[in-house]
């Protein structure tokens, strides 16, 4: 067989090819959707750690902010209490 211009054209081959490759397109679906599936039940896992700790899903932002604040406040008292002038004499 040859095409318009003359060239052999070889369609097992071509048909082939077209099958290797929606096999290969079906694997790839496949991987995703598993994948996908491994994804959202570690997603719910997560969820139900987070409300397990008392924190609604919703409110993540404002409770991580209020650790951060809570930490660093906790740092500041902590830094506070150290005799920063003995500690300096005791370097020279």
């Amino acid at each position: 067989m040859a095409d318009e211009y003359g060239k052999s054209i070889d369609y097992s081959k071509t048909i082939n090819q077209l099958k290797e490759n929606l096999d290969k397109a079906k694997n790839m679906r496949i991987r995703a959707e598993t994948r996908m599936e491994q994804l959202n039940k570690q997603k719910q896992e997560i969820l139900k750690e987070i409300e397990e700790m008392g924190v609604k899903p919703d409110d993540l932002e404002s409770e991580i902010e209020k650790l951060k604040n809570s930490i660093e406040e906790m740092i500041n008292e902590a830094n506070n209490m150290l005799p920063m002038d003995l500690i300096k004499e005791g370097n020279m």
